[in-house]
């Protein structure tokens, strides 16, 4: 018998809750920690359209859009993170956000 990974872990999670923001986000994650960055893409997209109040996705969709040289995608993906962390009161992600912003722009 052998351990199932982090991936084949939260992927059977969101079969079982698709709607389950913490499993996708961790999902979204574990993809860009193990160089699938198409895949983390994808997760942090159906996070952020089921889960737009989800900050910490939007910090790192960003981050992971910015490893793939995508830097246009990645400042509005922070652009859209400031206003939800304005809106929230999450000054601590806002923060992050427009600290990746000012580095990038």
């Amino acid at each position: 018998m052998f351990a199932m990974s982090r991936i084949e872990a939260l992927t059977e999670m969101l079969a079982h809750d698709p709607a389950n923001a913490f499993a996708r986000y961790g999902l979204a994650i574990e993809y860009s920690n193990s160089g699938q960055l198409d895949l983390a893409i994808v997760e942090f997209q159906k996070l952020l359209a089921a889960h737009p109040d989800y900050t910490a996705g939007y910090f790192m969709a960003a981050q992971t859009l910015a490893k793939c040289d995508r830097q246009d995608d990645a400042v509005r993906m922070l652009r859209e993170g400031i206003t939800v962390a304005e809106k929230r009161r999450d000054t601590h992600a806002q923060s992050e956000m427009q600290a990746m912003l000012d580095e990038i722009v």
